[in-house]
């Protein structure tokens, strides 16, 4: 069964006081990491900035969803994030579910 984490983050005041080569640094040590996660069975789905037109839109800049194996994978991400000083520099929230259908969810909203 898959597991996926959906990540919503916006670039905070110590972000912004960095200087464009502490960023430059900082981001060639997400992206090294980034590349070791396929090993893992970690597959990224979309990194991208968040579309701010759309009905109801989040005010965070940026996204992240993934697609993980199993939850030790996804709790690797998520150290590996935590570690990294990443929730020093952005404003994020995390949401985790695994697989689920239609009619699962909406049995769930019902016994809410």
């Amino acid at each position: 069964m898959s597991h996926y984490l959906v990540e919503l983050y916006t670039p905070n005041a110590a972000w912004h006081a960095l200087s464009p080569a502490q960023r430059q640094q900082f981001l060639g040590h997400i992206g090294s990491a980034l590349t070791q996660l396929s090993s893992l069975g970690v597959e990224v789905l979309s990194l991208a900035e968040t579309d701010p037109g759309i009905d109801q839109g989040s005010a965070h800049r940026f996204l992240g969803i993934w697609r993980f194996p199993n939850p030790a994978a996804r709790d690797a991400l998520l150290a590996g994030i935590q570690s990294s000083g990443w929730y020093g520099y952005f404003d994020h929230v995390n949401a985790a579910s695994s697989a689920g259908s239609a009619d699962s969810h909406l049995a769930a909203l019902a016994a809410a």
